[in-house]
């Protein structure tokens, strides 16, 4: 029998990028129950539709408590080990369910359309099964996650969640600081087309390079919407509805995909882990803070992790069980006693903390200065710094989060080179600096064009000259953000947070551009719709930095 991980040593210090040591600690002892596993139970919706399901059952156990776990990407295989068997195996039962649309279960996949019904229909119907003993938890990264979040707030008996790199509503990880994030959304959508073809087993590998081929391809006239046939070979309905609703803010194709206002509802006990480099993480801490402000007490883990590290899975799993034995079998010996660790890249180390963010935590402006620095002293004045932005020639992107592929920091020395990306550095550091928290950028700006992006990045530039990618965002402008009467436009972006060291000697630098591609969609500099084929514009953009317009990056310093 497979046996499970047991969890991870509560150590201090990790080698860097190491990712798991020092995580979060699972339940003590090896698995003891074997399992027994029924295929392909059927569930029935209210609409005929029917679900299937596997339902693993520990041997001996008297109707233990239930783990649903609800996934678009099969039952079998590594799922069926990582959630079926682990869990059984530790005295719980586990009811693993396709999604409609997938693997057997019946109905059209229509993403994120179905699941809060399905989800509550699936739930009803395991309250009335034999075996059922009256409280379940459930489980899950990404999708996995999201069909969490669809049901939690409408569940009494749903006692505990472990949910992981995802959150309630994906709408603002599409559309990143009003942006289209191209490369996440072809990538997850192509590999969706190809999980029950005949290359189904490889998809989480071909569906990167196939949509890499696409947006290349894109670059030479491919409408943005007609890229899915590129990479899937066919049409991707939920891909083009992703294009044709960017930019409506007040559309309502977002109303029954969005959980985040009942978050704070949610009365299961829930913990959460996410990494740094994660597509998802700004969003994941949006549902924390709503948590906190509703007066719970979730436990969060963030580690040097990317959205399909397998160092996550096995960090998630082992939480989930410490989670799931204290909250459900009343067992808390697993638990850690604080309820946010952080892993802190550069440092190499786990770091506990009682929230987030940390603290003593305090904002620090670092300001761009004449001549390209970069300090905390106010800006003297000087000249505005010019690049040009062609979308014909987008500025591209080298790391960075993406939803498949490894998404660990980057040597941005070759970025920047180029001629359209502004480059301000600080000093060498006289002292290991920690900065753990939110970031942001604000940007005194003139533009060309009424319609642009601005991306903003900061790096940790190491004494060799490696300019190592920590953390970037995106804003994307219009009209409605209005210029003064010098033409002015004071713009404020979110970058992803960091729990990072830049180590005494190491210099702090930031990148500031306006494309990252495909990482976004390019910006067509007309204000034309994504789904249109017009041509595009360029846009000559001023950076300032004057006592008037003090343009900073704001980062989070700890004591």
């Amino acid at each position: 029998m497979v046996r499970v991980p047991a969890g991870l040593p509560p150590h201090r210090r990790a080698p860097q990028g190491s990712g798991g040591l020092g995580g979060p600690r699972g339940p003590s002892g090896p698995p003891g129950h074997r399992v027994r596993v029924r295929r392909n139970v059927p569930v029935p919706m209210p609409d005929g539709v029917t679900l299937l399901a596997d339902h693993y059952t520990p041997i001996g156990a008297d109707r233990p408590p239930t783990i649903l776990i609800r996934t678009p990407y099969g039952r079998g295989g590594v799922v069926g080990w990582m959630y079926g068997w682990t869990f059984a195996r530790h005295g719980f039962q586990v009811l693993l369910q396709s999604c409609r649309g997938g693997f057997g279960s019946g109905g059209r996949l229509d993403p994120l359309v179905h699941e809060q019904e399905d989800g509550l229909a699936t739930v009803e119907w395991m309250r009335a099964q034999s075996w059922y003993g009256g409280g379940f938890a459930m489980h899950g990264p990404s999708y996995l996650g999201y069909t969490q979040w669809a049901i939690a707030a409408q569940t009494p008996d749903l006692r505990a969640m472990a949910v992981q790199v995802t959150a309630s509503c994906f709408r603002d990880a599409a559309y990143v600081g009003g942006s289209f994030a191209l490369e996440s959304t072809l990538i997850w959508t192509t590999l969706t087309a190809q999980l029950e073809g005949r290359l189904s087993g490889m998809a989480a590998f071909i569906a990167p390079r196939r949509t890499r081929r696409a947006v290349l391809s894109g670059l030479s006239g491919h409408p943005l919407p007609e890229l899915d046939v590129l990479s899937a070979g066919r049409p991707l309905p939920f891909f083009r509805e992703l294009v044709a609703h960017h930019g409506e803010a007040l559309c309502t194709y977002w109303d029954k995909r969005d959980f985040s206002a009942s978050v704070g509802e949610v009365g299961a006990e829930i913990t959460m882990t996410g990494g740094w480099y994660d597509v998802f993480l700004p969003w994941q801490l949006k549902d924390y803070a709503a948590l906190r402000a509703a007066g719970r007490r979730p436990h969060l883990t963030i580690g040097p992790w990317y959205h399909a590290d397998i160092r996550h899975g096995r960090a998630a799993n082992a939480d989930a069980l410490a989670w799931f034995r204290a909250h459900l079998l009343g067992d808390p010996s697993g638990l850690r006693t604080s309820p946010v660790r952080l892993y802190v890249t550069g440092a190499g180390r786990w770091r506990d903390e009682p929230d987030w963010p940390p603290p003593g935590m305090r904002r620090e402006r670092w300001h761009l200065q004449p001549g390209f620095a970069l300090s905390p002293d106010n800006p003297a004045g000087g000249e505005p710094d010019r690049y040009r932005y062609d979308p014909a020639h987008p500025t591209p992107v080298i790391g960075g989060p993406v939803l498949i592929g490894n998404s660990e920091p980057r040597d941005n020395r070759r970025l920047e080179a180029r001629r359209d990306v502004l480059v301000y550095t600080s000093e060498a550091l006289a002292r290991d600096t920690d900065m753990i928290g939110p970031v942001s950028a604000e940007l005194f700006v003139r533009t060309g064009r009424e319609h642009t992006d601005f991306v903003v990045r900061v790096c940790d530039v190491h004494p060799d000259g490696a300019s190592m990618n920590v953390c970037e965002g995106v804003r994307r402008l219009t009209p409605q953000l209005r210029a003064d009467e010098d033409g002015v436009r004071r713009v404020e972006i979110d970058l992803w947070p960091m729990g990072h060291r830049f180590r005494r000697g190491h210099r702090i630098r930031v990148q500031v551009a306006s494309g990252a591609y495909p990482r976004i969609a390019r910006n067509p500099g007309t204000g034309a719709p994504l789904t249109a084929g017009t041509p595009m514009v360029a846009s000559d953009q001023e950076i300032l930095h004057d006592p008037r317009h003090p343009s900073a990056v704001i980062l989070p310093a700890l004591p």
